[in-house]
């Protein structure tokens, strides 16, 4: 029997493979598609994310293949500078195509040890009280003690488990593609800058280094059939009246359109099935949020399905995954459809976008928006009114080096500054510490393997019942 199987093989899935098999469990990846994708949906990771993969040891291979850029104008394209001094040592935004990403999360599941199989469909499946079988579009079968359905807003594996999607429809519609224009860029640049002073749902910019260039533009209306794909024509009709001119599109790599659709599953698990990334929450792009969602959506799934799946925590744990994503992406689609009625045209949008303008002038302001939007702000509610618990930790500096140094091998992390604690019962799932930091006035953390705090304190016996909620019984 395999321990996962994983549908959908997109950022969420392959960083859920990568993360259980981190912990070693057997992972199988279903993917429909035969070859990876080409389409560019999303162009990079918030600091939350690039952190996860510091939390793993893996982030230089993605800063290495991206380029940073400042974290300015992400919330509804308001043109204000990035807040001073944010809460991550990555204050910029990773500027990283979707199928780099993807192909690099890939590698680093594959390396240990994930088995991903492409051009393969899940039609059905059964689940009983030790496993779910699933059955394939090849007519074969395969057993697993859980299956997490990663696999995109039309989530095959959410219609089979019957869970609902509740939400608002696409109420506007975007044209996305990567084409060639036919005119010189010094030309079509200042056009495209003088409209996007006023529609930001509209942009046309090279991909470095290529005669590509990337076009987004307001649909005409909003195609209810998802499958059906717009045409050169389609673009070209659609530049001339929001520009003046169709730039002499031509040679196109790929086309597509999106919606701002908000829906989220009614619940993120079915017995032995799981919802995780689109197939669990959609919403409108604004900010570059959903890519970074979902890879954090896996990021706490994963230690907590290991910890099942090894037999060391009892099956309630996985209750927690659905408490604390559920708010997170609940927020999110608050917040993108807060930025969409901000890039609206009409008079009434307009003049509430002034007003965002001003306050965002505020410091403050400023700062609650973007560490809203890259996610270093949040906060499980793990039912303690210490500050600290429940938020995620940043890379302490400790004499021994950098805390996310501590945390490669994906257990929990006991840091104890005094030194007088233990953690003796759960050696095998837990590193005990000893070091300090100047950043840390609180006398011990327990960190958990997706880098939330879960305790705070000195004393060893509140220790250990936060210890055996958390990763099980002592051994």
């Amino acid at each position: 029997m395999i321990d996962v199987i994983i549908a959908g093989g997109g950022p969420t899935g392959m960083m859920l493979a990568g993360e259980l098999r981190v912990h070693g469990v057997s992972v199988v990846l279903l993917e429909r598609d035969p070859e990876p994708t080409k389409v560019v949906r999303a162009l990079g990771l918030h600091a939350r994310s690039i952190e996860i993969l510091d939390q793993r040891g893996i982030a230089d291979r993605f800063l290495e293949a991206g380029t940073t850029h400042p974290l300015a104008g992400f919330f509804a394209g308001i043109d204000k500078p990035a807040p001073e001094k944010l809460d991550t040592k990555y204050p910029v935004v990773l500027g990283l195509p979707q199928p780099v990403t993807e192909r690099l999360l890939a590698e680093h599941a594959a390396e240990l040890g994930a088995e991903i199989r492409r051009g393969v469909t899940v039609t059905a499946f059964a689940q009983d009280d030790e496993g779910v079988t699933v059955s394939l579009d090849d007519g074969t079968s395969l057993r697993a003690k859980y299956l997490v359905g990663c696999d995109g807003g039309r989530s095959t594996v959410r219609k089979l488990a019957g869970i609902d999607f509740p939400g608002e429809p696409s109420r506007v519609e975007t044209l996305l593609g990567e084409m060639e224009i036919g005119i010189p860029w010094e030309e079509a640049m200042p056009l495209m800058l003088e409209v996007r002073k006023t529609q930001k749902r509209f942009g046309v910019g090279p991909i470095g280094g290529t005669a590509t260039y990337r076009v987004v533009v307001p649909a005409e209306g909003v195609n209810e059939d998802r499958a059906v794909m717009p045409t050169l024509d389609d673009f070209k009709e659609q530049l001339v009246k929001v520009v003046g001119t169709d730039f002499g599109v031509h040679s196109p790599r790929w086309l597509s359109r999106f919606g701002d659709a908000t829906r989220q599953a009614e619940r993120y698990r079915s017995g032995r099935v799981f919802l995780a990334g689109d197939a669990a929450h959609v919403h409108p792009p604004t900010g570059g949020q959903g890519l970074n969602l979902g890879v954090q959506d896996a990021f706490n799934l994963g230690w907590k399905l290991a910890l099942v799946v090894h037999g060391r925590a009892s099956s309630d744990l996985l209750d927690t995954y659905e408490s604390e994503r559920h708010p997170v992406a609940e927020e999110v689609l608050n917040n993108t459809r807060a930025q969409i009625e901000l890039m609206k045209v009409e008079p009434g949008p307009q003049a509430v976008r002034r007003l965002f303008t001003e306050l965002v002038q505020f410091e403050e302001v400023n700062r609650y928006l973007i560490e809203k939007i890259i996610a270093v702000s949040v906060r499980y509610d793990l039912g303690s009114e210490n500050d600290l618990v429940g938020r995620r930790i940043g890379d302490l500096a400790l004499k021994g080096g950098g805390l996310y140094a501590q945390m490669h091998s994906g257990r929990g992390v006991l840091l104890d500054q005094a030194g007088t604690l233990s953690a003796a019962g759960w050696a095998d799932r837990v590193d005990h510490v000893v070091d300090v930091s100047e950043e840390l006035t609180a006398p011990a953390v327990l960190v958990r393997p997706d880098g939330h705090v879960a305790w705070v304190g000195e004393d060893q016996a509140e220790l250990e019942g936060e210890l055996a909620r958390w990763f099980g019984a002592s051994v």
